[in-house]
């Protein structure tokens, strides 16, 4: 075999494997998805996941749209009563206004936070506070940032945020 075609047919060979590389390595990058799907796999949101699906909020947060969720991590809901956890799935309504008042319907990365007051979801204030690179909402640290999703940004919280009563 002259030496060109031997070269050519190892030029080949190299190109197809780094194409095989390529296309390997991209099976294992995360696609970008919603908040929903998000949250639901991150396994230190994994209560929060479970009440999202019981709260009938999954479609919602995985629609379009823009929302930053302050997702209470699973020992925030380790701090609550197991009285008040009863009650909230015990009454969907209640659980609804609870969580939907950890949502805003619009982006806010950390950098971009303001001392300031949004409205949830729920219709509800939400006190928000800078200090340097600290992030608060209400009475909740936020301990991870800027998880960005496909419909807006998680942020992950040290607190289950209580709903002003109605």
């Amino acid at each position: 075999m002259p030496m060109s075609k031997v070269i050519d047919t190892a030029r080949r060979a190299a190109v197809l494997l780094a194409v095989a590389a390529l296309f390997s390595a991209c099976a294992t990058v995360d696609k970008p998805t919603s908040v929903a799907d998000t949250i639901a796999k991150t396994p230190s949101l994994s209560t929060l996941s479970g009440l999202i699906t019981s709260a009938g909020l999954t479609a919602d947060l995985q629609a379009p749209g823009t929302f930053t969720v302050f997702a209470p991590n699973n020992e925030a809901f380790k701090a609550v009563k197991p009285a008040t956890m009863e009650d909230l799935a015990k009454h969907p309504a209640k659980l609804k206004d609870l969580l939907t008042y950890h949502v805003i319907p619009s982006v806010a990365m950390a950098k971009d936070v303001k001392n300031s007051t949004v409205k949830a979801l729920n219709g509800d204030p939400l006190a928000l506070s800078k200090a340097g690179d600290f992030v608060t909402v209400e009475n909740a640290a936020v301990v991870q940032a800027d998880i960005v999703a496909t419909n807006g940004v998680i942020h992950i919280v040290d607190t289950v945020m209580t709903p002003v009563k109605k």
